[in-house]
């Protein structure tokens, strides 16, 4: 007999489960009554509906620091694509100032920290734009940062040398 009421339970139960799943399809209009949202009443904006230039521009630059965080964008890419993208959202927040009025005040603009670490830069054509160059893009000298070759004058250094053989330049330890 208990065996009798546990199979009927289970029916129950799992015809209950069906009509919940399948409640939707056949009845889209109950679904919407369970909907509290109206067209008048909205909960949040979707961040993503904004097509605005300025959103479009950095959610673009959120991508690709998530992108070249990942490893899926070299430094070079990422560099162009910075640019590019940092432009076109200082230029969109420049005309949504310009929209607001001059009352408004004037948009300031922050310029990138400056790195510590030593840029590269040729003796001859000075700092190179490529973060990573071990070579001059314009004349194809070695650069100063360069382990091994002077700061000065880019010449090869001896081992353990304390003073450039070439300019006299003192060696960093």
């Amino acid at each position: 007999m208990t065996g009798v009421l546990e199979l009927a339970a289970g029916i129950l139960l799992a015809a209950g489960a069906v009509y919940f799943v399948l409640r939707p399809i056949f009845r889209p209009e109950m679904a919407a009554y369970g909907n509290r949202e109206t067209e008048n009443e909205t909960e949040g904006e979707d961040p993503d509906d904004d097509l605005s230039p300025r959103a479009v521009a950095l959610r673009a630059l959120k991508e690709i620091e998530f992108d070249r965080a990942t490893g899926k964008l070299s430094d070079a890419d990422y560099d162009v694509l910075k640019t590019r993208y940092t432009t076109e959202a200082l230029a969109a927040l420049r005309a949504e100032a310009g929209e607001r009025g001059a009352g408004s005040g004037p948009l300031l603009e922050r310029t990138a920290p400056r790195s510590l670490l030593p840029v590269p830069a040729c003796p001859t054509h000075g700092p190179r734009p490529e973060a990573d160059a071990q070579f001059c893009s314009a004349c194809g000298r070695r650069l100063a940062t360069a382990p091994g070759y002077c700061a000065r004058c880019g010449t090869a250094l001896e081992h353990d040398a304390h003073y450039c053989h070439s300019c006299g330049a003192r060696v960093a330890a």
